[in-house]
């Protein structure tokens, strides 16, 4: 899009939120980068230049606008809408993989060398793996800044920077403003409560934790109490709760266990997280975007289904209606293959017990999540590993024995690496694999693209819950007749899949 000059300057002229995250408006006169919906004066022409990245407007020479604050904007629905190798080296980069394991490490993971995945990035996204991770590693930072009393060296490390002078100098550079500047133009420090200093460590059992409010922004509209209603009615007891609209769930983090509350805002999901590493925070944010489908672009997804006569109703009873994501791979594929060909309540009761007898305890202070409120001293554990669940007694896999084979064989190909279920996997390949183990079919395969891995046009036209919409609906409902009626909702068909399961009965049976 940004190849079309007159298109974005039109946008940037008519300020249209829609735009925001698809690309960014920068400046020459004044050196600034904004948000196409940036309230401050419309450049000249000749002034402005256009990036498809926060990434790419700084590695141009210009620094954020603390006005529109575009760095902070939705992700690119471009990224969220693909399934090739750049929009999953995004996907890995902002779930931290660079600070990791470098940009080798992100090139391997991919199957690329990296030089060739470099050349990719700065052809599409306008900068390379390194930029792209230090615009999140900026961000992440100017977040621990605005909203906690942290010290800037504990900001400075749990944000991933190498060094204070690293962090101060991306600071100056990104936003124009030195971290202590940018904390008292904010007003000073607005404590979310945890830990107030020391370094970014593992907490043991019980240890005091690092708890940050912050709000994570979408584009409109947004059927968020559907989506979080979704995901409650599917809640394993122990990792999961729902309770008066608020969603909490246990999360497995690269340095450390988290909590997660999720609750509609004003335009936005306020999300409360509770951390054993303030290093997790920017992956912990990423996978929360991933589950509620943040970065979609709504209009686009709304006005393509609604043109169909059939769909057009559900549409415009609840617009905005996202695809349920994940916050784990192994964990959605597990929930795919133990809740095959059973109720989601009985669903939720094998993996009740999975995660009672072989999930550990999360080790965290949770009981203040939401203040007072009770129930969220109930998150005791984590989702178990391939590791656990293959050391766990024959008693936690109380399943049928067909599908209790599919369960360890799944985790046996997880735990040897043959199985990659993560942010960067490639969707195709998963589905070669998945298939190939006994007792996975391709409805748990699919189920996994479109869960796991945020394919946006998966169809499942066996579901029974896809049936019974289509019956409801007046239309054909066998398998061969709904695949070819789900033709025409191509690119979208996942989206249309979250508006029949909306239309279909309560109790279908869709797994997981």
């Amino acid at each position: 899009m940004v190849e079309d000059f007159e298109h974005c300057y039109r946008a940037l002229r008519s300020r249209d939120p829609r735009f925001d995250g698809w690309f960014f408006a920068a400046v020459t006169t004044t050196g600034i980068y904004c948000r196409p919906s940036c309230p401050a004066r419309t450049p000249a022409r000749p002034n402005v230049r256009f990036y498809p990245s926060a990434a790419a407007a700084q590695q141009g020479g210009f620094r954020a606008c603390l006005r529109c604050r575009p760095d902070a904007v939705p992700g690119s629905p471009e990224w969220n809408g693909r399934t090739d190798v750049v929009s999953r080296a995004m996907r890995c980069i902002a779930e931290g993989l660079v600070d990791r394991e470098g940009v080798e490490g992100l090139a391997s993971r991919l199957g690329y060398g990296a030089r060739q995945l470099r050349r990719m990035l700065v052809a599409e996204v306008g900068a390379g793996p390194l930029a792209l991770a230090r615009a999140q590693r900026a961000q992440t930072a100017r977040l621990l800044v605005e909203t906690t009393d942290l010290g800037m060296a504990e900001i400075a490390f749990a944000a991933g920077f190498s060094s204070i002078r690293q962090f101060n100098d991306t600071f100056k550079e990104v936003l124009g403003r030195t971290p202590s500047e940018l904390r008292e133009r904010a007003g000073g420090a607005r404590r979310a409560g945890g830990r107030a200093g020391g370094a970014p460590g593992p907490a043991a059992e019980g240890a005091a934790c690092s708890t940050i409010a912050l709000r994570l922004p979408f584009r409109r509209p947004m059927a968020s109490s559907e989506l979080l209603g979704f995901l409650g009615a599917r809640s394993i007891a122990g990792i999961e709760e729902q309770e008066d609209g608020v969603y909490r769930r246990t999360l497995r983090l690269p340095h450390g266990n988290g909590v997660v509350s999720l609750e509609p805002g004003q335009g936005n999901i306020a999300a409360r997280l509770v951390l054993a590493d303030l290093r997790d925070l920017a992956v912990a944010v990423a996978r929360c975007r991933r589950l509620l489908d943040l970065d979609a672009d709504p209009v686009a997804v709304d006005a393509a289904l609604s043109a169909d006569p059939l769909l057009a109703r559900l549409v415009a009873a609840t617009p905005g209606r996202r695809v349920a994501g994940a916050v784990d791979g192994f964990e959605l594929a597990v929930r795919a293959v133990g809740g095959q060909q059973v109720s989601v309540t009985s669903a939720r009761a094998v993996l009740g017990r999975l995660v009672a007898v072989a999930g550990p305890g999360v080790g965290l202070q949770t009981g203040h999540m939401q203040g007072p409120a009770p129930g969220a001293a109930a998150l005791s554990r984590v989702f178990p590993t391939p590791e656990e669940i293959l050391s766990a007694p024959p008693g936690a896999l109380a399943m049928p024995a067909a599908r209790r084979e599919a369960v360890i064989a799944l985790a046996r190909a997880a735990d040897s690496g043959s199985l990659e279920l993560d942010a960067g996997a490639d969707p195709e390949e998963v589905a070669t694999r998945l298939v190939a183990l006994p007792g996975v079919g391709p409805w748990t395969a699919s189920y996994v693209a479109l869960r796991a891995l945020g394919d946006p046009d998966v169809f499942l036209p066996s579901d029974l819950g896809v049936r019974r919409a289509l019956e409801r609906l007046g239309a054909p409902s066998t398998p061969r007749s709904a695949l070819a009626l789900a033709e025409r909702w191509r690119p979208w068909r996942s989206y249309a899949l979250m508006y029949l399961w909306s239309a279909a009965a309560p109790t279908h049976r869709d797994a997981a």
